[in-house]
Formats: structure tokens, C-alpha cells, sequence
């Protein structure tokens, strides 16, 4: 083929107007960070160190975890709002107290509807009402009639104001009729020490399971949907005639921004990585199971966890001003 030489320049001027064509950067190009918000060697911590360890070799990088505990386990939450890279190499294991927490504080650091990219969510805790094993109260009944017939008489322990253990147990007792006193405290070791010590009357939420292994304390109900394979003789809320299934489901997010082909990318692997015999393997010494949603059914689950925190803590008078 040739070409006239009046065509020639015309070719040659289209040529240099081209736009240069630029390959995107792979992703990951370096090790990813994820933020656990809990003290290293806990629950939560060696679930995600199992998880993060399989997904990194489906991504190529080595995923580095990053422990940053106290602040009500939002420290996570907060380096995600202030993350201007966006560009997926910082995630955060995201527990239920992000959802609560703004909604009880002037000047939120950060609005769980708006500034995260959620990515998936993995699995829940064992949630349930536990007491001392030489407590008088049997059943979940027992406990609820005293409360009944002495107000303010029953304390229960909980990690925290307005996380998922608080407000579901006030959903309970709301349920019944009763009030239940909630002693709060700042970590997950304190509250089965308060039970055992005789300071509280009962404790909210996880953390009792040893324990009752051991035969120091009695589970007197779970919350998940159906008995724990762990403790087949606890019977759940539902079965006790509380429309109520909480285990405090969890997963992990991005900040605000990061571009869905690397959302899609982070969620693929972490997908694969769910089933891993590692991960599942940890799963099970936790009593825990899968419970996986993609990014658009945690995020629609999140706006939903949000809308029941805000309607239980206006009941009880602790939203913000």
C-alpha cells in the first residue's frame, strides 16, 4: 500500500494528536493494610489474620495487619474516612459499634451511610445471656420473672453503650416488660469476671463460651436463628418466643471512593478465601459460621443496622443532641 504525499503529513499530524493510551496500575501493586480495632490474640484478631492469610495469595500481596484497640473499636473506622488515597490498599475489619457509635456522639468522626465502601461481610459472633453456673436462675424465664418482680435489681455486663450486646438486650427486656440494669465495661475479659465475681447478675453478648465449657457459668439462651452444635441444650430467643437473631455479623470496607473493578478484585479474594480450610477451621473453634454477604447486600444490611440503632437508642434517651 502506498500512501500520496499530500496524504503523508495529514497521517503524520493525526498520529501525534492521538491521546496516549496509559496502562492502569495492577492492583494490588503493594501489600495491602488492614485494621483489626482489637488487641492482638483475640476472637475477632485470629479470625481475620486466618482470613487475610488466604486472601493474600489469591492477590498477590501480603496483606499486613495493623491492631489498633480502644476508642470504643471505631480507630479502624476513623483512618477510613481519612484515607484520600482511596485506592484500596487500606481496609478495616468493621465490628458493630460502628454503627452505634455516631449515632451517640456530638461531631461523628466519620457517617457509616456515607464515607465507607463496604466490601463483604464474613461472618458473627456467638452472641447469647450468660450467668454464673450457681446462679438461681435456670432459664431465661427465671431471670426475666425476678426482674419483674424486682426492678432494677438485675445487672448485666456488656463491652459497651450502644453496641449490639446493649441494645439487644434492651430489645429483650423491652419484649418482656422488665427493666435490666446495663453495666458496661471496656473490654471482653471483664464482663465474664464480673459474672464470676458476683458483680453483675448476668453478661450480654460473647465471650462466656469457655466458660460454660468449664462449667463456671450457665448460657441460659443463644441469639442466632437455630441451637449452637457447641451447646445443644441452649435454646435461641426465637424459641423462646423473641422474634430476635443477632450474632453481630461483621466484615470489612474501604474508604469512600476506592473504584468498584478493585472493590470487585478485594471482594473475589476474600470470597475464595471464606472457604479456605485455615479460615473455616478457625470459624469452628469459635462456634461461628459463614454468613457472607457481597458488597451491595452488606451495604443495604448496614443501612438497616444503622435505621434500628437510631429507633432503640431514642427509646432509651441516648441518641446525640
Amino acid at each position: 500500500m502506498t500512501f500520496s504525499r499530500r496524504f503523508l503529513p495529514a497521517l503524520g499530524a493525526g498520529l501525534c494528536a492521538a491521546p496516549a493510551v496509559h496502562a492502569q496500575p495492577r492492583f494490588p501493586n503493594r501489600p495491602i493494610r488492614m485494621i483489626i480495632p482489637f488487641a492482638p490474640g483475640g476472637g475477632t484478631d485470629l479470625q481475620m489474620r486466618a482470613l487475610c492469610h488466604a486472601a493474600s495469595q489469591h492477590l498477590g500481596q501480603p496483606i499486613v495487619i495493623e491492631n489498633r484497640s480502644g476508642s470504643s473499636a471505631i480507630l479502624g473506622a476513623i483512618a477510613l474516612a481519612n484515607d484520600r488515597a482511596a485506592d484500596g490498599h487500606l481496609l478495616s475489619q468493621m465490628p458493630s459499634n460502628v454503627f452505634s457509635y455516631p449515632l451517640t456522639t456530638r461531631n461523628p468522626p466519620y457517617d457509616p451511610l456515607r464515607d465507607f465502601s463496604w466490601i463483604i461481610q464474613i461472618t458473627g459472633y456467638v452472641f447469647g445471656i450468660a450467668v454464673r453456673s450457681d446462679s438461681p436462675f435456670q432459664t431465661l424465664a427465671e431471670l426475666i420473672e425476678f426482674a419483674r418482680t424486682h426492678p432494677g435489681e438485675v445487672s448485666y455486663a456488656t463491652t459497651s453503650v450502644g453496641g449490639v450486646p446493649h441494645l439487644t438486650t434492651e430489645r429483650i427486656a423491652e419484649h418482656f416488660g422488665v427493666q435490666l440494669t446495663n453495666i458496661p465495661f471496656r473490654g471482653g475479659t471483664e464482663s465474664p469476671t464480673a459474672v464470676l465475681s458476683g458483680t453483675v447478675t448476668a453478661m450480654s453478648g460473647s465471650g462466656w463460651a469457655e466458660f460454660v465449657r468449664q462449667g463456671q457459668m450457665r448460657a441460659l439462651c443463644v441469639w442466632a436463628a437455630q441451637r449452637l452444635p457447641a451447646f445443644p441444650e441452649v435454646p435461641t430467643l426465637k424459641e423462646l418466643g423473641v422474634d430476635i437473631v443477632q450474632t453481630g455479623a461483621y466484615g470489612f470496607a474501604a474508604p469512600k471512593g476506592v473504584p468498584a473493578p478493585i472493590i470487585a478484585t478485594l471482594h473475589d479474594a476474600f470470597r475464595r478465601a471464606l472457604t479456605d480450610p485455615a479460615h473455616l477451621a478457625v470459624l469452628a473453634a469459635a462456634d461461628m459460621d459463614v454468613e457472607y454477604l457481597g458488597p451491595e447486600d452488606y451495604a443495604a444490611s448496614v443501612e438497616r443496622t444503622v435505621a434500628l440503632n437510631r429507633s432503640v437508642l431514642g427509646r432509651l434517651g441516648l441518641l446525640a443532641q
